[in-house]
């Protein structure tokens, strides 16, 4: 009986602690590297982004692959994998971080929270410290998950060629939105 009762309280507690997590495969980060000078948007989007979010510990991951990102013409998606992003020597950036004031959000009532994440962010094989704004709304099982940011690009040594400087920035907006649900 002592077993049985044992073994129940751990099921009860690995599910409770299993609760806290939410998660997706498909959040959407978007990169936006147009200089004001530029014609055309140098800008990619994917679909494919991981995240994960334990609200009991603030801990929160985002992982995606670089050769994801579609852009609007097929020669600005190969240039940025094969020439700035080497996608085939750096296959995936992530953030890595802990949301700083998860004591403020209330996971148990909807609505909108401001929250701030500091974590480590790697990109084209360049880690670096970073502090990133956000908003997690709430709404019933569902959390999403909103912040955008920008990086300068030679923090993390992608090297914009001077023929193309006049359309892509030296600065690149990293917007991204994730909903993620109850697991």
């Amino acid at each position: 009986m002592k077993k049985l009762i044992l073994i129940g309280v751990i099921m009860i507690s690995s599910t409770a602690s299993f609760a806290q997590n939410y998660i997706t495969r498909t959040g959407k980060i978007i990169f936006n590297a147009t200089s004001k000078k530029s014609p055309e948007k140098i800008e990619g989007i994917n679909n494919e982004v991981a995240n994960i979010l334990d609200t009991r510990t603030g801990k929160i991951v985002f992982q995606v692959l670089i050769k994801s990102f579609k852009f609007e013409k097929e020669l600005m998606q190969e240039h940025f994998n094969e020439n700035y992003m080497e996608s085939n020597k750096y296959p995936k950036a992530d953030f890595k971080g802990n949301i700083t004031n998860i004591n403020e959000v209330n996971f148990s009532k909807d609505g909108v929270y401001s929250i701030k994440t500091a974590g480590q962010l790697t990109i084209h094989g360049i880690t670096s410290d970073v502090t990133i704004p956000g908003t997690l709304t709430v709404k019933g099982n569902t959390i999403t998950a909103k912040a955008q940011f920008s990086i300068l690009l030679k923090d993390y040594k992608i090297e914009i060629p001077s023929l193309v400087s006049d359309k892509v920035s030296n600065e690149a907006t990293i917007t991204i939105e994730s909903n993620l649900n109850q697991k």
